[in-house]
């Protein structure tokens, strides 16, 4: 049986890249996995099939995470499929990458909409689905910490809201024996980097040169550091701010 074998775990943002993976990860490791969307219900079914073609469980929850009362209507939907959660991934994300003198309010509202609001909304009415000695994992990003990308300033801004998020909450359900992490990504190989590492031939080498370890980094290995805390070896790491970036910030 695997690690989270009993367990059930909810992956927002899991149709595709970082979420993904998390999601087939924790799939392999027996959690029994929900599978969020926002508009691609097609990719959420191709990412629940392949956890179930290698042995796991899931089931997908479609929920458009811009729209006011989402978090609501995703754990009424949720209800129908499961009675109570153990894993908890803020995964589900957009980001931003014009300057502050290019940013509008819709684009600045749309960023902030699923990268904080939803986050802290699925929390609050999560809080009472959440069992004691649970996890709660947010998808950060290294851009949190640093400027190498200064045009992604309203992302970074969001992931800066969602460490302070974990970090202030860690505080509020230890007593429950909850964890409450958030795990900062650097730049990860997925569809929504595409452009970046392979719209020209200098891309790749560019985004390599950032990390200390020489390379760009897959959804995988940022899933195996969000299974480690989902597991009981994570069990005493709370409160923290988990470095995924390949060393961008060294």
């Amino acid at each position: 049986m695997g690690a989270l074998a009993g367990r059930t775990a909810l992956v927002t943002g899991a149709s595709r890249g970082i979420g993904r993976g998390i999601a087939e990860r924790l799939g392999r490791d027996g959690a029994r996995v929900a599978v969020h969307y926002g508009r691609n219900e097609g990719a959420a079914k191709d990412t629940a099939a392949a956890i179930e073609a290698a042995g796991g469980s899931a089931f997908t929850i479609g929920a458009d995470l811009r729209s006011p009362g989402a978090a609501k209507a995703l754990w009424e939907e949720f209800d129908r499929h499961a009675d109570g959660l153990d894993i908890l991934v803020n995964n589900a994300g957009i980001g931003s990458t014009h300057p502050i003198a290019e940013i509008g309010e819709e684009e600045y509202d749309a960023v902030f909409a699923v990268n904080v609001k939803a986050p802290f909304f699925l929390l609050k009415h999560g809080l009472g689905r959440l069992r004691d000695g649970g996890r709660v994992i947010n998808v950060s990003s290294g851009l949190a910490r640093t400027a190498v990308m200064p045009d992604n300033v309203a992302y970074a801004m969001t992931k800066g809201a969602l460490d302070v998020l974990s970090r202030d909450l860690s505080k509020v359900l230890g007593a429950r024996g909850i964890t409450v992490n958030s795990v900062a990504p650097g730049i990860i190989d997925t569809d929504n980097t595409a452009e970046l590492l392979h719209g020209s031939a200098e891309g790749w080498d560019r985004a390599a040169a950032l990390s200390a370890l020489g390379g760009v980094g897959t959804p995988s290995e940022v899933a195996d550091v969000v299974a480690f805390l989902a597991s009981h070896e994570g069990r005493w790491v709370t409160g923290s701010w988990v470095d995924a970036t390949g060393g961008s910030l060294t």
